[in-house]
């Protein structure tokens, strides 16, 4: 099924995850409205005017995820609403105004204007593993972490986990917001996304790749074991989402738990030459490796790229853009 005369909206299109859901939903036949916060800011919008189909179908509109009422004209007459515009940020000096703030409020903002308009018949709200996995539970090789779990927002606190706060706070709100005003709404829930790059800036995930291989900022990397998952198929998921009419609540989008060091060891056997650190400081290499479940994303019919793909075309794209000279 393609888009063909459908509109819908992506919140936050210039980002890693909006960027390429822009461009598929383009090359599936979609007219897209997003939004962006200064849609005359031609570093934010230039590889997005760009994409195939842009010209004809790719309307770009100004909104503020803190500004009541500020999606009502880009929601407007659209069957689907993509909701990923929130922070990321893992250092933050002010986690209320920075983080939790921004995350909660423009959900609701957004959910707000979905409600306004009938023809929107599914939201896809783009989440987050962080607020699966925060609870206290032991992430241990003989429990298989689901859609069943949720962070606990106090657990998140006390470990000063802001950006899994945000998440967390802002998916509880949403699914609160939907049942009482009856709104479809399904949840996706990557983990550390990777791939190429369609905007022009290094965002917090495929940054933590570029550290990886280079040595530095390790301070950044919050786990010795990535669960990674590639940002096509998280885009895949999220459109699948709308499309299919069973597609129902959280889907948890990981395709690999892998250890840094294993990460390390793929990175070299692609890149025989590249001299890489020596040992790998994020962590012991004896923490558990711990299943998630892949089974409710399969079931959109979701083909996970290998995590040899997906860290090459991550490594080929940072090149690419002058991130990462090897």
């Amino acid at each position: 099924m393609s888009g063909g005369t459908r509109v819908v909206c992506v919140t936050g299109a210039s980002g890693y995850i909006a960027s390429w859901l822009v461009k598929l939903l383009l090359q599936r036949g979609y007219t897209v409205k997003a939004t962006v916060r200064d849609p005359s800011d031609s570093k934010k919008t230039e590889h997005l005017l760009s994409l195939d189909g842009a010209k004809e179908r790719l309307h770009l509109f100004k909104a503020d995820l803190l500004e009541d009422g500020s999606f009502d004209t880009v929601v407007d007459g659209c069957q689907g609403v993509f909701h990923t515009a929130s922070p990321v940020q893992l250092s933050v000096t002010d986690p209320q105004a920075e983080l939790i703030e921004p995350a909660v409020k423009g959900t609701l903002n957004v959910l707000k204007s979905c409600a306004k308009f009938p023809t929107v018949k599914r939201v896809v709200l783009t989440s987050s593993m962080a607020s699966v996995s925060v609870n206290g539970k032991p992430l241990t090789s003989d429990v298989v972490l689901d859609e069943t779990w949720y962070s606990d927002p106090l657990v998140c606190e006390k470990n000063e986990r802001w950006y899994a706060l945000s998440k967390t706070l802002a998916e509880e709100a949403a699914w609160k917001y939907a049942k009482e005003n009856g709104i479809d709404l399904v949840t996706m829930n990557p983990g550390f996304v990777i791939g190429p790059l369609l905007q022009p800036t290094l965002n917090l995930s495929v940054e933590m790749i570029q550290n990886l291989i280079t040595g530095t900022g390790t301070k950044t990397l919050p786990l010795s074991n990535y669960r990674s998952i590639d940002v096509r198929d998280v885009v895949s998921a999220h459109i699948l989402a709308f499309e299919v009419p069973s597609a129902s609540g959280r889907y948890c989008l990981v395709s690999n738990v892998t250890h840094a060091s294993e990460v390390l060891k793929i990175i070299q056997d692609l890149y025989p030459t590249l001299h890489l650190p020596e040992k790998c400081e994020i962590g012991s290499t004896s923490d558990p490796k711990y299943p998630i479940s892949a089974e409710k994303a399969k079931g959109l019919g979701i083909n996970f790229l290998p995590l040899e793909v997906s860290l090459r075309d991550t490594i080929e794209s940072l090149k690419e853009k002058g991130f990462l000279k090897i």
